[in-house]
């Protein structure tokens, strides 16, 4: 006999003496627990006691943690509307802690027999069970995980990394870790994080998804894991037996060598698509609440993410639900930031997006995700959905306008100086406004979602090709360049200007203002062949190629050396904006952009010109940077000619290079102009001990 139970814990829990059930409904008109024993057999069934403010709930003497389970929920059937009740359909809790089984596509996934509108559609009444993931009764609540070595924005060094991709490869890794969990925390591979100099491991999605049906009619498998399915259970693929313990574990290798766990989540869509899609969980529960709906169009679901679907994150409970699950992630799990992708999702109201809608403000402000890292990628396909800049004082943003802009000033393109300097600033002109220090500027050259740094430099057009969608997925506009011959090349002169322009964007990201974000295998010329989405491309195209590593490993050393110089030189990473305002009234400005022959630029020359350099004092007043005085100058040339520069003197010491990306740096001279190779870079300071 099923007794009351506890409305006010969602999810299912084990209390001693048994479980307690509880699921939020507001449209249901009864839900149904379904209990399954090892074999996935149907062992019992039980109607929850009636709803407490859309909540319904249970509770079974004598059950175990690790007990099966799912639900039926009761209630209109009519699609039209866009009530899709259909108890016929065995639902995923959304708050389960853990998951039993893999999805399987099936056409009794789907909750209609369809007919030529929606109000024609039938219901469909077979049973979905066999092909769909049990909850499993959450356990006593083990030890929380070590505290987090928690890293000051100002320091912090990201890695963008695919848990599968990253270590499938990676030759010192056990066969039967690769790919999963226990790959990352593998001491070789965190050692040579370490190493690198990270700080910051940002994890793409793990919570549970699955494999999109036209992948897998097509025999390809999702890599990137955004389509999840539910939020609290990291997905079986990434484990061997214990997908909980085992990520937890990763967790503490990490924060044992002294780095943070940052993890990518989806909360602006589910797995279940458009209202033609699977009724696996949400849909089923109710879908009016948990999804947004076109006014007047009851029957057609909005598609501001280009999935199918956009939660709805105006609902108070789809927003506990998000906080529920960050909570969760950050507390429980040892999570210590997050990337939320499409996140102008979270912030959009039926006017459009709000930086002050409740979402986004109870996120910023709860104190269980005090100190948690929170980076939006601020845009997505819906409308007005390009926010950059646009987010709360607690959050950061992915800066797609430093990419292109890098990208751009190094390919050579006219009348982009003025563009790169603002970036490189720290792109005031977007954050300052708000509030917001240059840490606020997530800078990347690439990511998981475009061309990677080898493919920048290789490829003018994508090849999607293995995609199989004709090509036409992924960015056409990738600002690339191949240097005269697409793809992999003999021509030694080529790769050698390849392997400069690498440098050249790697050495900028990691001396501009903001924080630096790292694509994994970047560091060894990590290629994909020119596929700039693959997202499909579980297997070789999207796993690194670590024998990268062997055959330039003086590229990674110099890359190690430019996070070092990062390290070594506080006003590479300022925590606030400098506008060249100049302390007491003497000495060189905090910040000064000159022309190569010495004197400020003008608009003439940043309309013209490619060569550039920015130079930085550190003033005895400023013991926030450095009790010492030093200065700091980086010279750009993204000319196919040599230049000369003229370095400021007025300091006791003499100029001191410390980075050059060409292969002949310039002569070190006081007196006499630096003369710069085409395409190249130099950081040299002064003041400071060799």
């Amino acid at each position: 006999m099923i007794e009351n139970g506890n409305p006010n814990r969602l999810g299912s829990s084990f209390e001693g003496e048994g479980v307690n059930f509880a699921l939020y409904s507001g449209g249901a008109e009864a839900v149904e627990l379904c209990l399954f024993d090892e074999h996935r057999q149907e062992s019992a069934k039980y109607f929850l006691h009636g709803s407490s403010d859309g909540v319904w709930h249970g509770f079974l003497p004598g059950y175990q943690s690790g007990q099966r389970y799912g639900y039926r929920v009761h209630g209109p059937w009519a699609p039209e509307k866009g009530l899709r009740f259909n108890p016929a359909k065995l639902l995923i809790d959304p708050y389960a802690r853990g998951l039993d089984g893999i999805f399987k596509w099936n056409p009794t996934v789907f909750d209609y027999l369809p007919g030529r509108k929606s109000s024609q559609w039938r219901r469909n009444d077979a049973d979905s069970a066999p092909f769909v993931p049990l909850g499993l009764v959450e356990g006593p609540q083990p030890d929380r995980p070590a505290a987090s070595p928690w890293v000051p924005w100002s320091e912090a060094i990201i890695y963008e990394a695919n848990v599968r991709g990253f270590t499938m490869r990676h030759p010192e890794v056990p066969e039967v870790d690769r790919g999963k969990f226990r790959g990352l925390s593998n001491g070789r591979i965190i050692e040579y994080l370490k190493a690198l100099g990270i700080t910051s491991v940002e994890l793409m999605p793990v919570q549970s998804f699955i494999d999109e049906s036209f992948l897998v009619e097509k025999g390809l498998r999702n890599l990137w894991g955004y389509n999840s399915i539910q939020f609290f259970t990291p997905d079986a693929r990434f484990a061997g037996h214990d997908p909980v313990t085992e990520f937890r574990e990763m967790v503490n290798a990490i924060h044992d060598a002294g780095m943070e766990v940052i993890l990518d989540v989806v909360y602006n869509h589910t797995a279940e698509g458009n209202e033609h899609g699977p009724t696996l969980s949400f849909r089923g529960i109710d879908s009016q609440v948990y999804y947004r709906h076109e006014p007047g169009k009851p029957a057609q679901q909005i598609n501001d993410t280009g999935c199918g679907n956009t939660l709805n994150t105006d609902h108070v409970r789809v927003q506990n639900l998000v906080l529920d699950n960050l909570v969760y992630w950050h507390r429980d799990m040892g999570v210590d930031g997050f990337r939320f992708d499409l996140a102008t999702v979270l912030g959009r109201n039926q006017k459009g997006f709000s930086r002050k809608h409740p979402l986004l403000a109870r996120i910023g402000t709860a104190p269980e995700l005090y100190r948690a890292k929170l980076i939006a990628e601020p845009w997505d396909p819906g409308p007005g959905g390009y926010q950059l800049g646009g987010f709360p004082v607690e959050w950061a943003e992915w800066n797609d306008r430093y990419r292109d802009a890098v990208r751009r000033y190094w390919r050579g393109d006219a009348g982009q100086s003025s563009e790169y300097a603002r970036r490189i600033h720290g792109s005031a002109d977007l954050f300052e406004r708000n509030g917001r220090d240059p840490s606020a500027s997530i800078n990347f050259i690439s990511s998981h979602d475009g061309f990677t740094l080898a493919d920048l430099v290789s490829f003018e057009s994508k090849d999607n090709a293995s995609n199989l969608e004709n090509n036409r997925d992924g960015h056409n506009h990738n600002f690339s360049s191949n240097y005269g011959v697409e793809g992999e090349t003999n021509d030694a002169g080529i790769n050698q200007v390849r392997r400069r322009q690498r440098l050249n964007m790697l050495a900028t990201l990691l001396f501009s203002q903001g924080t630096p974000m790292l694509l994994a295998g970047d560091e060894f010329g990590n290629s994909q062949s020119g596929n700039n989405n693959a997202y499909a491309q579980d297997n070789e195209t999207g796993w690194l190629d670590w024998r990268g590593l062997d055959e330039d490993p003086e590229f990674t050393d110099q890359v190690r050396e430019l996070v070092q110089l990062r390290r070594q030189l506080p006003l590479l990473r300022q925590s606030r904006y400098v506008h060249g305002r100049m302390p007491s009234g003497k000495g060189w400005c905090d910040i000064t952009w000159l022309h190569p022959d010495g004197r400020p630029m003008s608009q003439e020359d940043w309309a013209n010109g490619r060569q550039i350099a920015l130079f930085f004092t550190c003033h005895e007043e400023q013991h926030e940077y450095s009790p010492i005085k030093y200065a700091i100058a980086i010279l750009f040339n993204a000319s196919q000619e040599a230049a000369s520069f003229s370095l400021p003197s007025g300091l006791s010491s003499k100029w001191v290079q410390r980075f050059c990306s060409n292969e002949q740096p310039p002569a070190a001279s006081d007196s006499q102009p630096w003369r710069l190779g085409p395409r190249s870079m130099v950081l040299a300071t002064m003041g400071l001990d060799d």
